[in-house]
């Protein structure tokens, strides 16, 4: 099985850069053989699951996706850097880099629908996949205040607080569009005792 797995075979050509993605080529090995991989990637987002234990609501927002052309409920997250930040933190060691993803989680979170969080656990780390490198942090915040929201230009975003049916039926009804949150928040509504993958 360890002869089929491709290694890097050289540096990698990055083919095209813009704001939010650049293309990459990697030249990848298996064996004698080397082949040219294409990837994709961009700057890693965040998404914190508010929960308040004392009244068992979470928080997600409600927001005009272009994207999609209508509304779509999620959980509360955003950018951590620019692309180009991004590309300077990849010299970074892990723990210097999830120290920069908690506090971009913790901008965003308040950005987005004004709760300052106490604290963050982080408890799962979703990547995108092999052509497309887009990692998602997931947290959850359940000591927090409450603040005012600070939106962006063209950020339509309203705030709800929801019972755990309530969230369960919007990730069933595909309400929540996002998939990889769909599936984090599951796993959290059932107490899947996610780990930092």
């Amino acid at each position: 099985m360890k002869d089929k797995i491709a290694v890097p075979a050289g540096p990698e050509k990055i083919v095209c850069s813009a704001n939010i993605v650049q293309v990459v080529h990697q030249d990848m090995k298996i064996g004698d053989k080397v082949e040219e991989f294409e990837w994709v990637r961009r700057s890693p987002g965040t998404r914190t699951i508010v929960f308040d234990k004392k009244n068992n609501k979470i928080l997600l927002t409600k927001e005009y996706r272009y994207e999609l052309k209508t509304y779509d409920y999620r959980i509360p997250g955003g950018k951590v850097c620019s692309l180009k930040e991004y590309i300077e933190r990849l010299k970074n060691t892990d723990e210097q880099n999830m120290k920069l993803i908690t506090e971009a989680a913790k901008r965003e979170l308040e950005e987005e629908t004004g709760i300052k969080a106490k604290s963050l656990k982080h408890i799962y780390t979703s990547n995108s996949g092999t052509t497309v490198r887009w990692d998602l942090y997931y947290f959850v915040a359940e000591e927090f205040e409450q603040g005012k929201q600070n939106l962006g230009f063209a950020e339509p975003v309203e705030t709800g607080w929801y019972s755990p049916d309530e969230v369960e039926n919007f990730c069933m009804s595909a309400e929540i569009s996002e998939d990889r949150s769909v599936a984090v928040l599951l796993r959290f509504l059932k107490g899947t005792d996610l780990v930092g993958a």
